[in-house]
């Protein structure tokens, strides 16, 4: 049994990660439930110093887009900064000097999206906040040489709908509502389904990866393929379902990268496959039939 201290255990990715490595890996989550600040440098030191765990899972982080957004003015001292950046450090200082690994988790946003498709090997260029304090908590585990493991995934999704919904069991609740759907078609992503990344986690922890590595669906897809894919898969036949630009669909809102599209180059290289969208959709939809 492997032995791993993590933050953001309890949250939409690292719920359904835990899930699926238990009980190979026991875990202790470091959150704002269990009494864990990570904001706090002290409190992260000596929770560390506690503990035998060789990694640390960082999953932890500000991710709410727009709302990072509007703190932008207030530089370091706005929450996607203390958690995103600040957080990041304080984990990496006491990883250093406890003698363990870390596995941050980080999003194909740091790309600005005019030069895709991306590898591990190209240069960030974050547009938004939100983007900008994951770059710089990315360079902060980078420090750590080969103790540092940064995996990037992008607009994840799982199985399983418990806890905080995912933006696909979000959209399949509007459209059994009957609600109208406007999505970008002029934007392209590649959604992770979660299930997937398990192991791709297991695989990298055994060989003590470090470095970045690329977890995301195997092919790209517009928001608006998006739903459609998902109105069809549930045999919603009478969804309403229509396209727009990203740039009248974000319109005063933080910006995003139109076509942030990443390559599996690097895990591919060690035979893990990731599945496509309509993969991962028709897995939920056999799931919930109980097939």
């Amino acid at each position: 049994m492997i032995h791993i201290i993590g933050t953001g255990l309890s949250g939409l990715v690292g719920s359904r990660v835990t899930e699926l490595l238990h009980p190979e890996f026991q875990f202790e989550n470091l959150s704002l439930e269990t009494g864990i600040d990570i904001t706090d440098e002290y409190v992260v030191r000596e929770k560390l110093k506690q503990s035998s765990a060789p990694w640390v899972f960082h999953f932890a982080a500000m991710t709410d887009v727009d709302s990072a957004e509007k703190d932008r003015i207030l530089g370091e001292k706005s929450t996607a900064w203390r958690v995103n950046v600040s957080g990041t450090q304080h984990i990496v200082n006491a990883a250093r000097e406890f003698g363990k690994r870390v596995l941050y988790l980080s999003t194909d946003f740091v790309f600005d999206g005019t030069d895709g498709p991306y590898t591990e090997e190209h240069e960030p260029n974050p547009l938004s906040w939100y983007a900008m304090t994951k770059y710089e908590g990315e360079k902060c585990v980078r420090t750590l040489g080969e103790s540092g493991l940064v995996l990037r995934i992008a607009f994840p999704y799982k199985s399983r709908q418990t806890g905080k919904p995912d933006f696909v069991h979000r959209m399949l609740e509007e459209l059994r509502q009957g609600k109208r759907i406007t999505a970008p078609s002029d934007l392209l992503i590649t959604p992770t389904f979660i299930d997937d990344i398990v192991p791709v986690i297991r695989t990298l922890i055994g060989m003590n990866a470090f470095g970045i590595f690329h977890a995301v669906g195997n092919r790209a897809m517009s928001p608006y393929d998006i739903a459609l894919c998902v109105a069809r898969v549930f045999e919603l036949v009478n969804s309403d379902i229509a396209p727009s630009l990203s740039t009248s669909y974000y319109i005063n809102r933080a910006p995003r990268p139109v076509q942030a599209i990443l390559k599996n180059d690097k895990i591919e290289a060690l035979g893990l496959r990731m599945r496509s969208f309509e993969e991962g959709m028709d897995i939920i939809r056999s799931q919930e039939l109980g097939m």
